[in-house]
């Protein structure tokens, strides 16, 4: 097993882009990697650029007629294909939307492609997590499934168990439904409440197809202004004895940023520095359970895009890459001489929300009266008797 880490990274995934009203500017992919510079972090682990995926790696996922639609919105974006999910509001078409969504892909799918044949033990893709593509359309700011993808090729490569656990704000619901019926694949995403989030599924009670696929599906549906120490609990009265019983082959993890407090299209309260705790114990659960500890970390979700998601997912590679970024560290000045010039902003000085992170462990009994605690039950009635663990 190589221990080095993987970064994957080509500039030309910034094209990516739909348009310079729509929330999810590429300046972010960036900025992101100009502070993984500013730091010599792109010297720690192996930047490497894959090739897009080509047609029989999206039909992994993807519909060909999808894959088509998509094609031809990216020629002429005039003649985009709502029926299809583009453009529409949410994915506008745009030229090259093809190109730039296979590259994404791509390195998603060579990611894992390295992490399974032991080229390196983690391997992160910030520019991925596009978790809500569904095989026959665009959703929610993703036109192709990389998380999904990548996932499906490890299935097609031979592995038996993938854990998939999923962070954003938003409900995993593409990735979730590429393997409602496949016991192989074990989905598990944290994520606001339905009630008030688009996708507006992960209800706790959505555990999987009935028959083989049943408890490979867990959602935790985590009420509005959950914060800090209630993410955190959550995370860890679920995740850690999921993924301990599974005992997955391979990794997937998905960071979307926007569950920080300073995000503007969701409603959770959590810091950056629950942000990176959460990106430790994904990887110290990579290193207790998995097999040469394989690790695939993707992006995702995260509209904050100066002050938050660059910040987030540096400490992200610094962690696969086994050369964490202190918290407290001052962020160099070439880096936010850089963000004034791309953006006219001012950049954050550190890289800390200055949070101290704790959290009361499950095992010391919960609150019945608490609105994380009653999430976090309801999804421990709902799964895990059906994987034989006690709720």
């Amino acid at each position: 097993m190589n221990g080095r880490a993987l970064l994957m990274w080509d500039e030309a995934v910034t094209r990516y882009d739909f348009g310079s009203s729509h929330p999810m500017d590429p300046v972010r992919l960036a900025l992101t990697m100009g502070l993984v510079r500013a730091y010599g972090l792109d010297r720690q682990l192996d930047v490497v650029a894959a090739p897009p995926a080509g047609d029989s790696t999206l039909r992994l996922v993807h519909r060909q007629d999808y894959v088509d639609a998509v094609r031809a919105a990216s020629a002429d974006p005039r003649a985009a294909d709502a029926s299809y999910g583009l453009g529409t509001m949410d994915d506008p078409a745009f030229a090259g939307m093809h190109e730039a969504s296979a590259l994404i892909a791509g390195q998603s799918v060579a990611a894992a492609e390295a992490v399974w044949a032991g080229e390196a033990a983690h391997a992160v893709n910030f520019a991925g997590g596009l978790h809500h593509a569904m095989p026959g359309g665009a959703a929610g700011f993703c036109v192709y499934n990389d998380a999904a993808l990548a996932i499906a090729r490890l299935l097609e490569l031979g592995v038996e168990r993938v854990a998939y656990v999923d962070v954003d704000v938003h409900h995993g619901d593409g990735v979730q439904a590429a393997f409602w019926e496949d016991p192989r694949v074990l989905t598990i995403s944290l994520h606001e409440h339905p009630r008030q989030l688009f996708p507006g599924t992960g209800w706790p009670e959505e555990t999987g197809a009935d028959g083989p696929g049943e408890g490979s599906a867990v959602n935790v549906a985590l009420p509005a202004g959950t914060g800090d120490e209630g993410w955190l609990r959550a995370f860890h009265a679920v995740v850690p004895e999921l993924i301990a019983d599974f005992r997955p082959q391979v990794l997937v993890t998905q960071h979307g940023a926007d569950t920080h407090f300073e995000d503007p299209l969701a409603h959770l309260a959590v810091s950056l520095d629950a942000q990176r705790a959460v990106q430790e114990a994904c990887h110290s659960l990579a290193h207790e359970y998995v097999p040469g500890a394989k690790w695939v970390a993707l992006g995702g979700g995260g509209y904050a895009v100066v002050d938050v998601v660059p910040r987030s997912w540096t400490h992200l590679v610094g962690i696969a890459g086994h050369a964490p970024v202190a918290p407290e560290s001052l962020i160099p000045s070439s880096w936010r001489d850089e963000v004034f010039a791309r953006t006219r902003e001012l950049g954050p000085l550190r890289m800390t929300d200055g949070r101290g992170v704790s959290w009361r462990g499950w095992e010391a009994g919960y609150d019945p009266a608490d609105r994380v605690d009653q999430a976090v039950l309801a999804t421990r009635r709902a799964v895990f008797p059906l994987r034989g663990l006690l709720a």
